[in-house]
């Protein structure tokens, strides 16, 4: 007759393994792989997508590239004005077209690029409020060229095609940097609350798991 003292006396043999037990292992092998998880997951956040609208700030940014070359008022051109050129200094040039001229330089062209070639959502950032700046700058910058200077003097020539242009493509590039900034900043509060969610999830799971058999009842 055989000997069934050593059985269990929950009825489960001695090959089944008990669902608690199950329930932490898999949780262990979950815990193995977040912090991988973790990692991906803040990269791909502090990533931008512009998708279509990287071609129209690449065309913008050749733009102001261009408006550098080209007279920014009577003889002098963006980069005279960058340079302090004797052309520079013959037609007047003030304060305002300077600054204009180096935010378009910094942010309209440099930010641009690194934000296109990194697609890193704070350098997006930075090119937005750099290029945002740039506007209130070029629309004073066109003001300077129509107005007299202390003591009455007034400037010898009037606003270049290269200010005008260049403020145009400062405009295009707040208005696309600002939806791919606006568009990430969506994202990343809809991924706090997925992450708020799973939290919780995760605190009812490991709450379940402590619960000893026959609490329930």
């Amino acid at each position: 007759m055989a000997d069934t003292s050593d059985r269990p006396e929950d009825g489960t043999g001695s090959g089944d393994v008990p669902a608690d037990r199950d329930s932490a292992t898999d949780a262990g092998r979950f815990a193995e792989y977040e912090g991988d998880l973790r990692k991906a997951e803040r990269k791909v956040a502090g990533e931008i997508d512009p998708g279509m609208r990287a071609l129209v700030v690449a065309v913008a940014v050749l733009v102001a590239m261009l408006s550098l070359v080209l007279p920014h008022t009577g003889s002098a051109s963006g980069i005279d004005v960058l340079t302090f050129s004797p052309d520079a200094v013959a037609e007047r040039v003030t304060i305002t077209s300077k600054v204009f001229v180096y935010f378009v330089a910094i942010f309209g062209i440099g930010a641009s690029v690194l934000a296109l070639l990194t697609r890193r959502w704070i350098i997006a950032w930075i090119a937005l409020c750099g290029n945002a700046i740039a506007c209130v700058a070029g629309m004073l910058a066109w003001w300077s060229r129509n107005t007299p200077g202390v003591g009455g003097v007034q400037p010898p020539s009037g606003v270049g095609i290269g200010l005008i242009i260049g403020w145009l493509a400062v405009f295009v590039l707040t208005f696309h940097w600002a939806r791919v900034v606006w568009a990430r900043s969506t994202y990343h509060l809809a991924l706090e609350e997925e992450r708020r969610e799973e939290a919780a999830t995760r605190d009812a799971l490991a709450r379940s798991l402590q619960r000893k058999p026959g609490q329930d009842s």
